[in-house]
């Protein structure tokens, strides 16, 4: 149904001079669905969100964000939208609270309601008790804690976060994800941007980008799913040589080591691997070679290896 639609974009394109940043990006996220933008340093993942949000005007394309046209409608979209990035972006010579208020001021919120949303973010996010602590005072993952508070003080109905674990720990990044799924439990859209691929695999839907064009697009189970007789494990005497032996090997993408096995990715699933154990044979490379089940760095890795001129996936 059209109404179950958060976001959509079509063609969207973005140039700086003679760099296409973002090229004929289409894209569907549904509502209440956390959706994933995946990829490399460049790959125009911020400057996706970016034109999303209505920060940046696209070159090219069309874009309908909360049934609202962007970037023509982007005052209006700004009351129902969150956004945070990689940055901490509070004040830091502000308390906890004074920083919650401000926010809560930008917003418009009428005086009574900024309080009792301000008391129960405080609360919600873990700083009961230290309102009036300064904000430079705070860890990594506890900033960037009070940042997202910051960014859901008006429950926006989508948000969008840009990075936003890139700086924290494991147990921080843990941590944030389970308010960012007490978030879409409640209702909320999430746009999230990572390069983690833990992170990834959290996403009910998933879009990997590289060079600024949308290689593939799914759910992380059908991703994999897509992959299933491509991958495979090698356990051998010497990994660093037998690795040297499988970049050889006509149809191998990639090889990995990981640990004292290798992790083989092949561009096909027929008799890749009975041309592995011909090819060690012939270099006497001792080896054992059985399939593994694929992962979502597999498919990041087939997808960017070579971009099709359709998105690997579902469709949208």
């Amino acid at each position: 149904m059209e109404t179950d639609i958060a976001i959509r974009a079509r063609d969207l394109s973005k140039k700086f001079g003679a760099l296409r940043a973002v090229d004929n990006l289409n894209l569907t996220v549904n509502h209440r669905q956390v959706y994933g933008f995946l990829g490399p340093n460049g790959s125009g993942k911020s400057t996706s969100i970016r034109m999303l949000c209505g920060l940046l005007t696209p070159s090219a394309g069309e874009i309908e964000v909360l049934g609202l046209r962007i970037p023509e409608q982007a005052e209006e979209l700004r009351r129902h939208i969150g956004y945070m990035t990689q940055q901490f972006s509070l004040f830091t010579d502000l308390t906890l609270r004074e920083n919650l208020d401000f926010l809560a001021a930008v917003q418009n919120l009428p005086s009574a309601q900024a309080r009792q949303r301000v008391e129960e973010l405080l609360q919600e996010y873990g700083f009961a008790g230290r309102a009036e602590q300064m904000a430079a005072t705070l860890s990594g993952g506890q900033k960037q804690r009070l940042a997202l508070a910051g960014s859901v003080i008006h429950k926006p109905e989508l948000l969008f976060l840009d990075e936003p674990t890139s700086a924290v720990d494991p147990e921080s990044r843990r941590d944030f994800w389970e308010k960012l799924f007490e978030l879409a439990d409640a209702g909320t859209t999430i746009l999230v941007s990572s390069h983690y691929m833990d992170e990834a695999e959290r996403c009910h839907r998933l879009a990997i980008l590289d060079h600024g064009r949308l290689v593939a697009d799914g759910s992380p189970a059908a991703l994999t799913g897509a992959l299933e007789g491509r991958t495979l494990e090698v356990r051998a005497e010497r990994p660093r040589h037998a690795k040297q032996v499988l970049l050889q090997v006509p149809g191998v993408i990639s090889a990995a080591q990981i640990g004292n096995s290798l992790r083989v990715l092949c561009e096909e699933t027929d008799d890749c691997a009975a041309r592995i154990e011909r090819a060690f044979g012939e270099r006497q490379v001792r080896a054992e070679v059985r399939p593994t089940v694929p992962s979502l760095e597999d498919v990041f890795v087939a997808a960017t290896s070579q971009a099709p001129e359709e998105p690997v996936g579902e469709g949208s």
